[in-house]
């Protein structure tokens, strides 16, 4: 007899079945033990005699059992299978389970991080836990075949890269086989999707890995995030506005129904008109902000290009480096005048008063690209050693091109009304730095120290 799931037996009433999965839940009423066993699809009640009350929380069981309908006075409407039980006739433990550090079956919110986290495989368990991750799967999944359908391909960029300033600071990885160099994880794949454009692919997106090692905040993950990361070549900037329109107005029609947008076409806001009148670039355009259900979307375009670093005593790029200037303004840039003036194609979208992507249309001239860099106050021989081979590129044909990056782990807190994006991540660092369950980062040996040539090896030990 194959296993049957939980969520399948209301189509097997008076059949045998087999269950597998854990003791969710035990009720001893006299001689008659109630079980709520849970397996990856749901949870059903199974009944039987004495020897289920030996089954503690989260023993892992088999069960062989008929099926049955509940009396219509006893049906459960909280469950998918609350109209049916399982009679158990015969039981098997597959593994034990000790006491649980804490309670799997509340929200967890009154539960301290620091310990959900340490054990997160458990806390995994928790119901809101699992409904997050498998929406964050449908929300994955339908953007990887919306894209399909509209003729993008989707390209993994790598992990192992090189520093480069793109806001925040880089994490870096020691390399063993040319000592005293490091890698640097990619802060966002920025560049290599440049590199595509000109490699002719057109439409590339990935749902990408980022990294970046700046103080954690309840809307950012600390170390790592999820983005999805796209870029189209000979495209305006309406055109990529008008793409993530029409995605995100299908992810929420098709995966979050009950969730209403404010506007039926998502505004296209100036920057400093929304700074005039909300004094802040991710406004919270909601009509009533107490309702969870309420999704107020909207783009912010006509970003300065520069902005000012009171603490560097420099200008650095509002967005990044490779954001295109407005037409009107080169003249300017290129004269390296009225430098506070100037305007960009830069683009955020911002959900419910916070910013859940940004993107801009990218530069293509090299000239533009050096005077950028000037401005921002590197010297050529930086210049050359940390973006040659993109300005090189540029130079064998490069289309014009713009794209967008959208924080998935951020979009999905709002839309759930998560306080943290901790909370939509399977396995994410605690707010110091902390990776869940596997404690690093860690110290490493005296010999992995020495083989990456960060110490120097000690003679006659």
């Amino acid at each position: 007899m194959e296993r049957t799931f939980a969520v399948d037996t209301p189509k097997k009433v008076k059949e045998k079945v087999i269950l597998k999965g854990w003791v969710n839940a035990r009720r001893d009423h006299g001689k008659l033990v109630f079980i709520d066993l849970r397996d990856r699809s749901g949870v059903v009640q199974l009944v039987g005699e004495e020897k289920l009350g030996k089954l503690r929380a989260s023993d892992v069981i088999e069960v062989e059992g008929l099926v049955r309908k509940r009396p219509q006075n006893l049906f459960n409407p909280n469950l998918a299978t609350g109209e049916v039980e399982i009679g158990v006739e015969k039981i098997k433990i597959l593994a034990r389970a000790q006491q649980l550090p804490f309670d799997i079956l509340s929200d967890g919110y009154q539960i301290g991080e620091e310990i959900r986290l340490k054990y997160r495989y458990l806390d995994l368990r928790r119901p809101r836990l699992i409904r997050n991750l498998e929406k964050r799967h449908k929300v994955i999944k339908f953007i990887r075949d919306w894209l399909d359908k509209k003729g993008f391909i989707e390209i993994e960029t790598p992990i192992l890269t090189k520093a480069t300033p793109e806001g925040a600071r880089d994490f870096v990885v020691p390399s063993r086989l040319q000592p005293g160099k490091f890698y640097a994880l990619p802060q966002s794949p920025q560049q290599y999707k440049q590199l595509l454009m000109v490699a002719g692919f057109e439409k590339y997106y990935q749902i990408a890995r980022c990294f970046r090692d700046e103080d954690p905040r309840a809307d950012r993950a600390y170390g790592e995030f999820t983005q999805l990361d796209l870029e189209m070549s000979f495209v305006s900037q309406e055109e990529i506005l008008s793409l993530i329109e029409e995605l995100f107005k299908e992810i929420t029609k098709e995966i979050f129904p009950k969730k209403k947008l404010t506007f039926s076409s998502f505004p296209r806001l100036d920057y400093d008109e929304v700074m005039k009148k909300y004094k802040t670039d991710k406004p919270d355009l909601r009509k009533n902000k107490n309702d969870p259900n309420e999704l107020a979307f909207c783009f912010i375009i006509n970003f300065p290009l520069f902005e000012w670093k009171e603490n560097e005593n420099r200008w650095d790029a509002m967005h990044h480096p490779f954001t295109a200037p407005k037409e009107e303004d080169i003249p300017d840039l290129m004269a390296k005048r009225n430098i506070e003036k100037l305007k960009s194609y830069q683009h955020d979208f911002v959900l419910n008063g916070y910013e859940i992507g940004g993107g801009s249309l990218r530069i293509t001239d090299p000239k533009i690209q050096t005077k950028i860099f000037e401005i921002m106050g590197h010297h050529p021989k930086q210049i050359k050693a940390k973006f040659g081979h993109l300005l090189e590129a540029f130079k064998f044909g490069v289309p014009p091109h713009g794209g967008i990056a959208c924080g998935l782990d951020r979009f999905l807190s709002i839309v759930l009304n998560e306080l943290s994006v901790r909370e939509t991540i399977a396995f994410p660092m605690s707010s110091s730095g902390q990776t869940a369950v596997m404690e690093a980062p860690s110290f490493l040996s005296q010999e992995q120290l020495e083989e990456l040539n960060l110490i120097k090896k000690q003679k006659n030990r």
